[in-house]
């Protein structure tokens, strides 16, 4: 799904902070969508990429997300144009 997009996608914007930033090697890509989509589904995608997304993203993993800076779950809708962002919980002490 990465890459330019054409008539048929449009693209989102996937942020990514703090150590996915450093284990994924990117801050940021543009991702394209066949139109409105979820969380979930994307996380999904970029499981299925392997290595280090499907050991970052897994499921049970301590990764939040945020879609236009608003927390959002796996059943969050994401339309072309919007900004999902993945970052790890915050503790404090």
């Amino acid at each position: 799904m990465r890459g330019s997009p054409d008539l048929a996608t449009s693209v989102v914007k996937l942020v990514f902070l703090a150590r996915l930033r450093e284990a994924l090697g990117t801050s940021h890509e543009r991702f394209a969508v066949a139109g409105p989509t979820t969380v979930g589904a994307i996380r999904a995608a970029l499981i299925e990429r392997g290595g280090a997304w499907s050991a970052e993203l897994a499921n049970g993993r301590a990764v939040r997300v945020a879609v236009n800076h608003e927390l959002a779950t796996g059943t969050t809708a994401v339309a072309p144009g919007d900004e999902v962002a993945f970052l790890p919980p915050v503790t404090g002490g």
